[in-house]
């Protein structure tokens, strides 16, 4: 039986099929949620995909932290089940206050599309149980407003808890401090981070499957705790 895992489209979601075909090739089931609904369908895990959630109006996931769907998320999250946020995803995480921090405008102030190098350094969470600490992986960044900030408080919590996730390698591509380009919740089970996986998941497009782990490590630990 396969594993479902859902995916929420928001109005302005751009990468929902994208995220949706990951699963399938990790060989889960994906599930279509939408955003103005209180129904996760009984889904094993949950994906909140990149792109523009609501024009990106007020803060990039401030309105879509409010969506009738994000109700069920939180309380779902708050109870273990894996939730993983991607770009916008991350965003709304941290707006939910499932994540801590922010993200901000780039440093730059422009918008930035590359293949980006990470180097994994949680292996234990829900999303990355399928990498190993000190991995590299190249996976495509796009964002302008990718810049994840905290107070120094909440960085050293981070860093001592053993939660930032992923680290940029070799260049700091919008400003995030101390590098950081991926975090999880204390139970390992939510995990936002900023580059693309689901655009690294087949060879005939993107820089390769380095993010395909991310998803078949989903699927494995919901198969793991059946």
């Amino acid at each position: 039986m396969s594993q479902r895992v859902g995916v929420v489209t928001f109005p302005g979601s751009l990468d929902d099929t994208d995220a949706q075909r990951a699963v399938r090739l990790a060989g889960g089931e994906p599930v279509a949620l939408w955003h103005g609904d209180h129904d996760l369908q009984g889904v094993d895990a949950v994906i909140l995909p990149g792109g523009f959630s609501y024009g990106d109006y007020l803060r990039c996931g401030a309105i879509a932290s409010f969506a009738p769907i994000m109700t069920e998320v939180i309380a779902a999250a708050q109870g273990g089940l894996p939730v993983l946020g991607i770009c916008n995803g991350f965003q709304i995480l941290c707006e939910s206050h499932l994540l801590p921090g922010a993200l901000i405008r780039n440093d730059h102030r422009t918008f930035i599309c590359r293949d980006q190098v990470l180097e994994v350094e949680n292996a234990s969470t829900s999303w990355t149980s399928d990498y190993e600490v000190g991995q590299r992986i190249t996976i495509p960044l796009k964002n302008g407003e990718g810049g994840f900030v905290a107070d120094d408080a909440t960085l050293d919590m981070l860093e001592g808890e053993g939660r930032v996730v992923f680290r940029y390698v070799d260049v700091n591509p919008n400003g995030s401090l101390r590098g950081i380009a991926g975090i999880t919740n204390e139970r390992g089970n939510v995990v936002g981070l900023m580059p693309h996986p689901e655009h690294a998941v087949e060879d005939l497009c993107g820089p390769g499957t380095d993010g395909l782990g991310f998803f078949t490590s989903a699927v494995r630990q919901v198969l793991a705790s059946a």
